[in-house]
């Protein structure tokens, strides 16, 4: 693994624990708002952790994961704040939360970390 490789594996790696915490932290406020909700957000912290194992072990599979973990995120969030989510009202005051700014930041990194390791 080349010096550049392991530059990108890490910041993946720093990118899915941000991800991962946040969604932790979380969800025990997530299930006051919908049962699913904290359910996803404790099954994202699970999948992040499952991706950042797999990029430490250099597994291929482990950048397909965190990508479709970040993108899904992202998604969510800007769900959330536009038309809602299922049983949940749409909450356009909170684009600026801390917590979602932290994870979506890092979403996006480990997105563009992708794109910058596909790139090669």
């Amino acid at each position: 693994m080349t010096g550049r490789d392991k530059a990108l594996m890490w910041r993946g790696v720093v990118a899915m624990i941000a991800t991962g915490v946040v969604h932790l932290m979380d969800a025990p406020d997530s299930y006051s708002e919908a049962t699913y909700k904290g359910v996803l957000f404790h099954t994202n912290a699970i999948g992040c952790l499952a991706v950042v194992i797999g990029l430490l072990r250099s597994y291929s599979w482990s950048w397909n994961l965190g990508l479709l973990i970040s993108l899904g995120s992202i998604a969510a969030y800007v769900s959330s704040r536009t038309i809602g989510l299922p049983g949940i009202a749409a909450e356009p005051d909170e684009w600026l939360e801390p917590m979602g700014v932290v994870a979506v930041s890092a979403e996006a990194l480990f997105a563009a970390t992708y794109l910058l390791r596909r790139r090669r």
